[in-house]
């Protein structure tokens, strides 16, 4: 009698890789100690059903619950050998992803979870801790707003003000953008008053005091830089006109215009190693005092006045283009044509002179005259009316522009004020611009956790609870992403070499600063093929490349995350 013979096959890709490491990051065991399980529970703990949905989450760029079983369903062998757990199709439900959205979405279990994991990564990857940047952003949905929801209307970063919102604040560590602590609140919340609580949330979180925080203009509030003055931290952080008052910022650059004050270039290092001046500056300091839980607290501020060189010609250009459409409207104005208003009033012109100015934001860059011209306009005899003169009078605008007015503009583009209480020694004049342009890796984080490849947007979940859950789930696949990248990026920097082969139009092509999603990438069309024949089950996994395998050496990964896939085992009964 013949053995029957079956194959069957299953797409592997990246799912090993992004298994271990949340294992080897901890957490499925730090969320199965802190949420406990019901008693009656079976199947997948907590901890393990967020790894692997996560692995979904992040080798699909989809959080949709509905589809995650059916991926489940055509990886099953993966799973189980990838995790060393007992897993079926019902773990992936519908209801028990809902579950697990609900756990997460408990604020004191959560906290205790965030900084559990928050101390097992600083002890496991030796990270920094001395800068933590601190942002928001807001997710827009087509939700049904309610009185006490968690999705409300309000000042869009998506720019949707006709949609609903949710909230996020991210503190992250500066530059790795990987978050340390998250808040998520209803969207028509302000940025500034979040700045205290998540600092606050850091402090808990880190149990460190020292650091230095990053933020935007938001974060310039007198109250926000006081608490973190008086809680033994530093802040660096534009300000806006609310903090310093435009009249301020002009005696500031008084003594720049009249070549009193000397300025010092900023340089940044390129990729090629060469020094490149991109901003010039100078420092003043100011002494301040706020009072903080009813404390008064006072302290040096330093008031670091820079001019970036490439916003002040961008200003510059922009002014011109300004003034060149100001000029070109204002022309038209008077220009006759069919169909066209004709101004007979003086008054009633100037008005549309000073709208188009205002519009063009060019008031008092150029001047304009109206000028009433009175024409004689002879009407010959008509049949029984006689011939008469009529007395016409036409509207014209004289513009010139004020080139001293536009030199004086010119001088003031590109500066900007930053505010900081760290010594020059810790934080050079040259460091902090340079600390405070890394802006663009929390800007990735969030480009991450609202586009692919985590997909937190657009959102199909409608309960707050829910929604905050998924926010929660998906920041700790945005540790994922960000550890990844770090591991690699640190010992490619640490060997002195590169990377080649991860760009498939160039393949020759190398880097030092490989993305998570590239690397992942790599491990795309890895197959698993299992044959049953007789009482025999065996498996074939598709041969890791040179690049692979080099990959996983620079996580810290052995090949066996793969190769132990492909075994023979005994049919079970």
């Amino acid at each position: 009698m013949s053995d029957k013979l079956t194959v069957q096959s299953e797409r592997v890709d990246d799912i090993p890789v992004l298994v271990t490491h949340q294992e080897h990051m901890g957490v499925p065991k730090l969320l199965d100690e802190l949420y406990v399980s019901h008693g009656n529970r079976c199947g997948l703990s907590l901890g393990w059903l967020v790894v692997m949905w996560l692995a979904y989450v992040v080798s699909e760029s989809d959080h949709r619950l509905s589809h995650v079983r059916k991926w489940a369903r055509q990886r099953l062998e993966t799973l189980q050998r990838c995790g060393g757990q007992v897993v079926t199709e019902l773990d992936f439900t519908d209801d028990r992803l809902a579950d697990v959205l609900q756990a997460l979405s408990d604020d004191m279990r959560w906290s205790a979870f965030e900084n559990a994991l928050n101390g097992n990564l600083l002890r496991v990857y030796d990270l920094s801790t001395e800068r933590v940047r601190v942002d928001a952003t807001t997710a827009s949905g087509h939700w049904t707003v309610t009185e006490e929801g968690l999705l409300q209307f309000g000042h869009s970063k998506d720019h949707r003000p006709d949609l609903p919102q949710v909230k996020v604040m991210l503190s992250s560590l500066d530059p790795l953008g990987m978050p340390v602590a998250t808040q998520v609140v209803s969207g028509e919340r302000a940025d500034d008053p979040l700045y205290v609580p998540a600092i606050t949330q850091v402090r808990q979180g880190l149990g460190r005091r020292g650091l230095l925080y990053i933020g935007d203009s938001k974060m310039g509030a007198l109250a926000t830089r006081a608490f973190v003055q008086a809680g033994g931290d530093y802040y660096l952080c534009p300000l806006g006109l609310v903090q310093l008052p435009a009249d301020v910022v002009h005696s500031y650059l008084a003594p720049v215009w009249t070549e009193d004050q000397v300025l010092t270039p900023i340089y940044r290092q390129r990729a090629d190693g060469r020094q490149e001046q991109i901003a010039e500056g100078f420092e003043r300091t100011e002494e301040l005092t706020a009072q903080v839980d009813g404390q008064t607290v006072g302290w040096t501020e330093r008031r670091l006045v820079v001019r970036s060189l490439s916003l002040a010609q961008k200003a510059v250009r922009g002014l011109h283009a300004r003034l060149t459409r100001a000029q070109a409207e204002l022309t038209a104005l008077t220009v006759r044509k069919r169909g066209k208003k004709v101004w007979r009033e003086a008054d009633e012109l100037r008005q549309a002179v000073e709208t188009i100015l205002a519009r063009r934001n060019v008031v008092g860059l150029l001047h304009v005259e109206v000028e009433e011209i009175i024409h004689e306009r002879r009407l010959r005899a008509y049949g029984h009316r006689p011939a008469t003169i009529r007395v016409e009078k036409e509207l014209r605008l004289q513009v010139t522009v004020d080139k001293q007015a536009v030199q004086e503009t010119e001088q003031t583009l590109g500066w900007r004020v930053y505010a900081t209480n760290q010594r020059p020694k810790r934080l050079s004049l040259n460091q902090a611009v340079l600390a405070y342009r890394d802006q663009y890796g929390i800007e990735h984080s969030f480009h991450r956790l609202k586009g692919k490849p985590l997909s937190l947007t657009p959102m199909h979940l409608r309960s707050d609870e829910r929604v905050k859950g998924l926010i929660r789930l998906l920041t700790i696949g945005l540790r994922v992403l960000t550890l990844l990248e770090f591991v690699v990026r640190r010992r490619l920097a640490q060997a002195h070499t590169v990377l080649t082969g991860l760009y498939t139009d160039s393949p020759k092509h190398a880097t030092t600063r490989p993305t998570a999603e590239r690397l992942l990438e790599a491990f795309k069309g890895i197959t698993l093929t299992i044959i049953h024949l007789g009482d025999k089950v065996h498996r074939h996994v598709t041969p890791l490349s040179d690049l692979q395998q080099r990959i996983l050496g620079l996580l810290g990964l052995s090949t066996d995350v793969y190769t132990r896939l492909s075994t023979i085992s005994a049919q079970p009964p």
